[in-house]
């Protein structure tokens, strides 16, 4: 280390469970170097490889480093550099007068570019807030699974992590953990060693599947009949908690009823494996102590993702998985995190208003609506931060026409030119995790970190917080609240809920959540019990009890569309964030079709060969991979892409839909068939 190096803690600010807590060094005000801090448990010195090379992306060339404002069409990318105080101030003007129309023609949208509650939704809630602009019903990842976890166990909650060491049986249900929830797989491959048994359910035979002692390959969309029947073996060969159930559970004796009716023959037929794989599993499940499942999010980006995080939450019930600290369910553990979002997100700036609400994931559809008494008035305004919606929302194709309105203002807030950035009018450059103060929890562990600024902003980078602050005050908001720092923002967060000096010393604070939390019983449900009946589901008119719902494009029933696709991510990419780092590009090549070769075959495929992918909806293309960890009927096409660095410049949400799921109002990524052809025969 050189005399003028420094070593500087911080968090991970992406969307990974793990939450990994970060050393980067520092020379000369450059960040060299990012790793993980071996003195944080859950992160134990160890990165992604994606994460690691996050010096890069602070320092790409590509960095955007000053404001920049549109000179050509949407969607060229041509734009001039423009000085703040003249982007602000026509901004804020441009904002003021749709906002004496109607607050509600603005619209934010954002994600988790990054995961920080600061640099998020801090002192943009309170801005917008304060402004009276739609809400954005941020759904793209998770919602429908978290509602089904909450209505089931109550909140996002669940087993501690760092007991999956200790489980005889682990099911890895719905997630490629190697590459999504690498310090999970690390415990796991701890418990393989001490003579655990390993099971992967996924349709995708991904890294974590072939390291797993068994794979069941089920159909997209079929997790709640595969659950479902799981249940049916567990009364019939009376693997149950009898004890457990009659204290700690609500609505037995109708969820008893309906599995039932799901003995393993039929699931097979469902889920296309074999009866035997059902029956073996549920034996082991039944009888083995203690169990545990981690469950991801990929399971419930269908139509009916809800009720099957539903089912497989009321499983670790039903054997008393529970009463053990290595036994229960893990989906997140972001419920179990005291954040004080009302402090920090001001809702009370509204001053009794009461927004629209507006879905991320059906903006292809909302852009293009005019207003109406239902929708209410057409969107005028577009803030984006921390997304890359053109290249990450379904249906792209209705995206990009949106997006492209000549008569939508969109403002841009970025650290590069991505395909949303493209028809911004400005696009604002933003700071890095490196630049700037934040705090963060975990939907992975039950740790809360705080990122300290390792470098000062590249070129006139500036933080949300602050590019907030500056349009809150040209727009007169006068609110004490907006003159917070994004230190004090931090402070806020958690209150004295956390120690706060603890942070500053030392970088994390661990939440003091109990070994074994639902040990007897005491879920955050209204009953206190694990919830197998819902009557919060019942008021809304829907079947309280969990149930296996079809996709909505199921596989091989479409004449013209006979392929089922998933979309997961590619290994070196986390959504659209990382697809422009050469490192990473250069590991993953090009825009992926994993497809069997049972597929492949009578559509005169080969690996290495451009594909067309397409339905009604649109088309891209990308190169075949004939590929056993593709199923037959079911074709995996590896997310997510810029457009623009793809070919032909479009990528896979091109195919998919704004479809909602059956609860939670989330996206149905992987609920979508298509057609596969031979670029040359297709031409």
């Amino acid at each position: 280390m050189t005399e003028a190096s420094l070593v500087v803690r911080g968090a991970c600010p992406h969307d990974c469970p793990d939450t990994c807590a970060l050393l980067t060094t520092v020379e000369n005000g450059r960040a060299v170097r990012v790793q993980g801090n071996p003195a944080h448990r859950h992160t134990d010195g160890v990165l992604c490889t994606k994460v690691s090379r996050y010096a890069e992306r602070t320092h790409h060339p590509d960095r955007l480093l000053q404001p920049l404002r549109r000179t050509g069409p949407k969607g060229s990318g041509r734009f001039e550099p423009v000085g703040w105080d003249e982007a602000l101030d026509d901004i804020a003007a441009r904002l003021k007068t749709i906002a004496a129309r109607d607050p509600q023609a603005i619209l934010p949208y954002s994600y988790a570019g990054t995961m920080g509650l600061v640099q998020g939704e801090g002192m943009a809630a309170r801005f917008f807030h304060r402004l009276g602009a739609s809400f954005l019903d941020r759904t793209i990842c998770a919602s429908a699974g978290s509602e089904g976890l909450t209505q089931t166990l109550g909140g996002k909650v669940g087993m501690k992590v760092e007991h999956f060491a200790e489980a005889r049986l682990i099911l890895i249900w719905g997630s490629n953990s190697i590459a999504s929830n690498l310090h999970f797989w690390k415990l796991a491959q701890q418990a393989k060693r001490d003579g655990a048994r390993l099971v992967c359910i996924d349709p995708r035979r991904s890294e974590t599947a072939e390291k797993c002692h068994e794979h069941l390959a089920i159909r997209p969309g079929t997790d709640a009949a595969l659950a479902l029947a799981l249940m049916h073996e567990l009364i019939v060969h009376d693997w149950l908690d009898h004890d457990y159930i009659a204290r700690h559970t609500l609505g037995w004796e109708g969820l008893r009823e309906r599995a039932l009716q799901w003995p393993p023959a039929r699931a097979a037929e469902v889920c296309g494996i074999p009866e035997r794989q059902i029956a073996e599993l549920a034996r082991a499940y039944g009888t083995t102590k203690p169990a545990a499942i981690r469950l991801n999010y990929g399971m419930q980006r269908v139509r009916g993702g809800g009720n099957a995080a539903r089912a497989v939450a009321c499983l670790p019930a039903l054997v008393g998985a529970w009463r053990h600290r290595a036994g229960g369910l893990l989906l997140s553990s972001s419920g179990l995190f005291p954040v004080r979002r009302a402090e920090l997100q001001r809702p009370d700036l509204l001053a009794g208003l009461a927004p629209r609400t507006i879905n991320m994931s059906t903006i292809g559809d909302d852009l293009l609506r005019e207003s109406s008494p239902a929708f209410g008035p057409k969107v005028e305004a577009l803030i984006v931060y921390n997304s890359n919606p053109v290249a990450v929302a379904p249906d792209s194709a209705q995206v990009v026409k949106g997006f492209a309105r000549d008569d939508l203002f969109t403002v841009v807030l970025e650290h590069f030119q991505t395909d949303t950035a493209d028809f911004a009018d400005y696009v604002l450059p933003a700071t890095t995790q490196h630049e700037h103060w934040d705090i963060h929890t975990s939907y992975g562990h039950t740790d809360v970190l705080l990122n300290r600024p390792a470098i000062a902003p590249q070129g006139q980078a500036r933080p949300n917080t602050e590019v907030f602050r500056a349009l809150a005050a040209r727009l007169g908001f006068d609110d004490p609240c907006f003159a917070d720092d994004d230190l004090t923002l931090c402070r806020t967060a958690f209150g004295d809920q956390v120690d706060f000096q603890r942070l500053l010393d030392v970088g994390w604070a661990t939440l003091p959540v109990p070994e074994a939390p639902y040990a007897e019983g005491g879920f955050p449900t209204p009953s206190g019990r694990c919830e197998f009946h819902s009557a919060r589901l019942a008021a809304q008119g829907l079947d309280p009890l969990p149930d296996h719902i079809p996709n909505a494009e199921p596989g091989g029933t479409h004449p013209d569309y006979p392929l089922a696709m998933i979309s997961p991510p590619a290994r070196n990419f986390l959504n659209s964030s990382f697809v422009n780092v050469a490192s990473l590009r250069g590991i993953e090549g090009q825009p992926r079709l994993e497809i069997h070769a049972d597929d492949a075959a009578p559509r005169g495929i080969a690996s290495g060969q451009m594909v067309r992918v397409f339905n009604q909806r649109g088309e891209y293309r990308c190169v075949a991979e004939v590929s056993e960890r593709a199923r037959p009927g079911v074709v995996n096409g590896l997310g997510i892409w810029w457009r623009k660095l793809g070919p032909f410049g479009t990528n896979v949400n091109e195919v998919t839909s704004q479809r909602l799921t059956d609860m939670g109002r989330g996206p149905t990524f992987y609920d979508c068939h298509v057609q596969v052809a031979p670029l040359e025969a297709s031409a």
